[in-house]
């Protein structure tokens, strides 16, 4: 599961840097409506997806111990 999580922040700052530099290029009132429309709400997505991953590795992390 780490490896997943790894990667999906690794794609996510990936993204997020593209996007810096093309708000070089593209910076006006759909840009910024894009932004808060599509980019917030995804780097919210991920944040809670890394915290659920984080606390699933946890758990079975629990699970695999309490069976041994």
């Amino acid at each position: 599961m780490s490896e997943s999580r790894n990667r999906l922040v690794s794609l996510t700052r990936e993204l997020l840097s593209e996007w810096e530099n093309t708000r070089q290029y593209w910076n006006d009132s759909k840009s910024t409506e894009f932004e808060k429309r599509f980019l917030d709400e995804l780097r919210s997505g991920v944040n809670a997806a890394v915290t659920n991953i984080e606390s699933l590795e946890r758990i079975l992390s629990k699970i695999h111990d309490d069976c041994d």
